[in-house]
């Protein structure tokens, strides 16, 4: 790897320190949980930076994470005709506050809820294009129908409209997009009086703040999503919305050091046992599964690689699961295995988190962050190491 490129996480990190006139030192002593020498082995592409170190670095050289993992990956998405999808996005998140005029009337609640369903259905499977494509003309019709008929049910579609183009625009790398998308998923769900889906907005918000290193923010939101539930009618979709807001704060307290992340491990755990597997219900893929793999990121949080790994062997996937959830959960068994250095098995990982979702996982840091660490221990005789990188854009 040409360490005098920009093309990888430590040479972007050097970048933008050497831009700000820090030394190695400065910035270390600015990142809370970095050394010196993680820096500088990180910045020769020695060591592939985990999400906790990058989070800790951008946040000590005041900048976003994303400009250090290079997000959006523009020559790629340019490449897989991706990028002319967001300015429509955009649009459809603008015009919120007025009905525009469709050629017909807006369908039913229900037909609209169906086509959402549809949409949030692409979204799981990976087919991040399909649904970048349908979402302004659905997010125009269901606008148009909350704003001329209203209801709950129709305002509950607006909402989950606003949040499969979140979840697009996250996986894409667009997190300006994804931030406008949850400010509108709570304007919805404060006109359909929907204590759920502002809940999960929390939850979503939470997510941006642990990707961003300020986990004290993110419990807050966590928090205040709970508080928001207080209203919410008793049963299985309080249960799973509540138990996902717990594996979100697991994840939050591991990486922040903090032994709470097993109480919200347990506590998830007791309710995923009464609601099942819940994959479609508001597409959290909330159930026992999830939680396994919430334990599998929470050990690799803690750096407790080996028993994450283990935890992961333990694991049935099950064919219902999304493959999105699959394809990022591949990604996460594949960097604890690269730590507990076997490369082998970790690249494997990485060829399934391809195989389940090929859209999601080619724009997901972490797989191009563990791809990075495998080429830095310079074991590339794996079969189809190399094309992978290509395939990345690497």
């Amino acid at each position: 790897m040409p360490s005098g490129t920009v093309t990888h996480t430590g040479a972007r990190i050097r970048r933008a320190r050497k831009l700000r006139g820090l030394t190695q030192q400065a910035l270390a002593d600015l990142a809370p949980g970095v050394s010196y020498s993680t820096l500088t082995k990180v910045e020769q592409g020695q060591l592939p930076a985990s999400p906790g170190v990058v989070a800790a670095l951008a946040r000590g050289l005041g900048t976003s994470v994303e400009e250090l993992t290079g997000q959006p990956y523009l020559a790629e998405l340019r490449q897989d005709q991706l990028v002319g999808l967001m300015q429509p996005l955009r649009e459809a998140l603008d015009l919120f506050d007025i009905a525009s005029a469709p050629l017909t009337s807006p369908r039913s609640a229900a037909e609209l809820a169906g086509a959402s369903d549809g949409v949030a259905r692409l979204v799981r499977a990976t087919n991040l294009r399909q649904a970048a494509s349908e979402l302004p003309a659905l997010i125009q019709e269901a606008t148009a129908a909350a704003h001329s008929r209203g209801g709950f049910e129709t305002w509950r579609v607006l909402a989950t409209l606003y949040r499969s183009t979140y979840d697009v625009a996250q996986k894409l790398g667009f997190p300006d997009l994804s931030t406008v998308a949850l400010d509108r998923v709570g304007w919805a769900s404060e006109r359909g009086s929907d204590p759920v889906f502002a809940a999960l907005r929390q939850y979503f918000r939470a997510l941006s703040y642990l990707r961003g290193g300020d986990y004290e923010t993110g419990r807050r939101l966590i928090s205040s999503g709970h508080g928001l539930l207080g209203d919410a009618q008793e049963g299985r979709e309080k249960n799973a919305v509540v138990g996902q807001l717990h594996l979100g704060a697991s994840v939050l307290a591991a990486r922040a050091g903090d032994s709470a992340a097993d109480s919200h491990l347990d506590e998830a755990d007791r309710l995923a046992d009464l609601t099942g597997p819940a994959e479609s219900l508001h597409w959290l893929s909330f159930g026992p599964t999830n939680v396994a793999a919430h334990r599998v990121s929470v050990l690799a949080e803690r750096t407790e690689y080996a028993a994450a790994v283990a935890v992961a062997r333990d694991m049935t996937v099950p064919t219902s699961w999304p493959r999105s959830r699959a394809s990022h959960h591949h990604a996460e068994v594949a960097r604890a295995l690269m730590w507990t250095g076997d490369t082998d098995a970790a690249f494997r990982q990485l060829q399934a988190a391809r195989s389940a979702g090929p859209q999601q996982a080619k724009y997901h840091p972490v797989v191009r962050q563990t791809w990075e660490g495998l080429e830095a221990s310079r074991r590339r005789s794996a079969a189809g190491f190399s094309s992978f990188g290509s395939w990345l854009g690497m």
